[in-house]
């Protein structure tokens, strides 16, 4: 069984109130120089081997459901175990 990572993050352009506000937090406990965006991840479990056309059903997936890829990116990785 192989994982599969999938990374989804705000576009730099989209305002990220979240991140916004944990930076802002960072910096009032003394953390300075920290500015931080929020994003999700999911993992995801592969039955089987992990050929090249299981990660693109994977990509498709991510691009379908798991990002709103109007003001969302996503990366695919597989996570090395």
């Amino acid at each position: 069984m192989a994982r599969v990572i999938v990374d989804v993050m705000p576009k730099p352009e989209i305002l990220d109130p979240q991140g916004k506000a944990v930076t802002g937090a960072l910096k009032r406990l003394g953390f300075e120089g920290l500015t931080v965006r929020q994003g999700k991840r999911f993992e995801v479990e592969v039955d089987g081997e992990l050929t090249g056309e299981r990660l693109d059903q994977v990509r498709e997936a991510a691009e379908k459901l798991l990002a709103n890829t109007v003001i969302e990116a996503f990366d695919v990785r597989v996570e090395q175990q």
